[in-house]
């Protein structure tokens, strides 16, 4: 099956990777509709279009597929929309070496990179992003959009709602819930509920002035 890959920078690079190791997907292209590029440009070895009207015609080749290669949640809730409407089904992308319990419930853009493990009873949402070597302990619930950073532990029963970024190192004991668009900084250690479109940072997580809104 051939497969676009919206998105043409470092985070885009470890998507392919892992869409490469996993054997399922051909990269037919790269998409960057935000920076100016040359009409023969190529990302990785493949053609790099530069407008969602330029990847229109995919379709009609048979590219039926795209996935995500963007880190930023916002950005992700508000593009996957538009992959839709041009008729790509959105791909879930799983590195072979992440460890992902059997019964974990995953969305469609979803995609879990090198050494993250994922307990059982855990639901991932739509477009969520589980970074190297992050832990996301039982029954979890990770809502669409979600980052969830490089070396992140989530204890059990952790929600995290829809288009929260939890910072690369950050440990989120259980039950906690992290309220939609939140931030929580690098290396905090949340032991309480966090607001929606609040930032926190530190151990123990404070809100930050001015922390409110994204």
């Amino acid at each position: 099956m051939k497969l676009l890959i919206w998105g043409a920078s470092g985070h885009a690079k470890v998507v392919a990777d892992i869409v490469r190791r996993a054997g399922i997907f051909e990269i037919v292209g790269y998409l960057d509709d935000l920076h100016p590029h040359p009409p023969d440009a190529t990302f990785l070895g493949a053609p790099l279009y530069t407008s969602v009207k330029a990847v229109a015609a995919l379709r009609s080749r048979g590219v039926n597929h795209l996935i995500l290669g963007i880190g930023n949640c916002e950005a992700r809730l508000r593009l996957a929309p538009v992959a839709r409407k041009q008729g790509f089904f959105l791909a879930t992308a799983v590195h072979p070496c992440a460890v992902v319990a059997e019964d974990v419930r995953m969305g469609a853009g979803t995609v879990v990179m090198a050494g993250a493990v994922i307990n059982p009873g855990t639901v991932l949402g739509e477009n969520v992003i589980v970074n190297t070597g992050a832990l996301v302990d039982h029954d979890c619930i990770v809502e669409d959009g979600v980052h969830i950073c490089p070396g992140t532990r989530l204890a059990g029963d952790v929600t995290v709602e829809r288009g929260a970024w939890v910072g690369i190192g950050a440990t989120v004991i259980e039950k906690v819930r992290i309220g939609a668009g939140a931030l929580v900084g690098a290396g905090a250690v949340v032991i309480r509920d966090v607001p929606e479109n609040a930032r926190v940072a530190g151990v123990p997580a404070r809100v930050l002035k001015g922390g409110a809104g994204k």
